[in-house]
């Protein structure tokens, strides 16, 4: 979602070095992989579009800190919206004559 970020800290010999990726647009995530050695951190679209990619060689990577955006109480959300489908899809509960 906009606003989540990725923060890599990496060891660039006599310091470190900060970057960020952030998801900079709406419906924009970030995702972060790890293959043969090298740590890619993504910038995706809702399609599943790179849209820029950091990578690092993991050697070198000393801290990979995620850091979403603050989302509104999920399970506030969900109790609401199961409240009002349980009403509308309430059936009586028959019994099974073959039983």
């Amino acid at each position: 979602m906009k606003g989540d970020r990725v923060e890599i800290v990496v060891d660039a010999g006599d310091t470190t070095r900060t970057y960020e990726v952030v998801a900079s647009r709406a419906g924009r995530r970030v995702e972060t992989a790890v293959r043969r050695g090298v740590v890619e951190v993504s910038e995706v679209t809702r399609s599943g579009s790179v849209v820029r990619t950091a990578r690092f060689m993991a050697t070198r990577v000393l801290a990979l800190v995620e850091q979403p955006v603050p989302r509104e109480d999920a399970s506030e959300h969900s109790e609401h919206s199961e409240r009002s489908e349980g009403a509308t899809r309430r059936r009586p509960l028959r019994e099974d004559p073959k039983t």
